[in-house]
């Protein structure tokens, strides 16, 4: 069976070289090449490759917002290739995920490349995303919150920067993302993404509601206990009582 392979550099010279070096691979397929971070996961969401060269120092998007961009448990395999950044080569040792350090030679290409193999052989993918999961709170020094989220609709992929949502609504089995006068859907749990939120920034107000604290404007009394947030965009939700002690909490007063 073939692996179905995209490369990820912003170096042409570089993606050349690794292009090179897989064409003597009978079981290597390569299904494209990308220039940067966004190409990059809209590539991974479209195609689904078997495996991927990631480069790590890209601008805009690097690797890691790659990883965090589409999301560790739906990446497939990674070699990750870098030039200089020694931080993240102690974070992939430690978490026994595989690199490739600039410049490379053949040898170590292959070595990187048979580890793959048998990764996808086993197809325990489980383990591999948990330790992507460690990779990118190891480089961020602290619990990873989504910085931006990758949105696909209609053939489109669009990236939507978490601290721009004004507010979440569950919708079935999406989440709806109220972004401005825009909204997206995005296929998601309401408590899976919750999970990945910065709960300084953003709450639960409700069982199918998630707002960010920045975009509210007042609270007001309701009946029975809840209270009806009203945002800065004049939108109307409910803060109900079941949620209301960790909101408290949360502004450190009595509401």
């Amino acid at each position: 069976m073939k692996i179905r392979t995209l490369i990820v550099d912003d170096e042409p010279l570089a993606r050349q070289r690794i292009r090179t070096l897989l064409a003597a691979e009978a079981d290597i397929d390569i299904i494209g090449e990308c220039a940067d971070g966004q190409q990059a996961v809209e590539a991974v969401l479209e195609h689904r490759p078997d495996l991927v060269f990631l480069d790590v120092q890209m601008p805009i998007l690097d690797g890691f917002g790659v990883v965090e961009g589409i999301g560790a448990d739906r990446m497939p395999a990674v070699i990750f290739v870098t030039a200089h950044d020694r931080f993240a080569l102690k974070a992939f040792e430690v978490r026994a995920l595989d690199y490739l350090l600039k410049p490379f030679d053949r040898q170590r290409f292959h070595k990187a490349l048979e580890r793959a193999r048998f990764q996808l052989q086993r197809r325990d993918h489980a383990e591999i995303n948990q330790r992507l999961v460690d990779l990118l709170a190891d480089v961020n020094g602290k619990k990873q919150f989504l910085d931006r989220l990758v949105v696909k609709s209609a053939g489109r992929v669009s990236f939507v920067r978490v601290g721009e949502i004004d507010w979440i609504e569950a919708a079935g089995n999406y989440l709806r993302l109220h972004v401005g006068k825009d909204t997206h859907l995005l296929r998601e749990t309401m408590s899976k993404l919750e999970s990945r939120l910065n709960p300084r920034q953003f709450i639960r107000i409700h069982r199918s509601c998630i707002v960010n604290l920045d975009r509210i404007r007042e609270l007001q009394p309701s009946f029975h206990g809840d209270f009806v947030v009203l945002m800065l965009n004049g939108t109307e939700l409910t803060l109900s009582r079941g949620y209301r002690d960790k909101f408290q909490e949360l502004l450190g007063n009595a509401i």
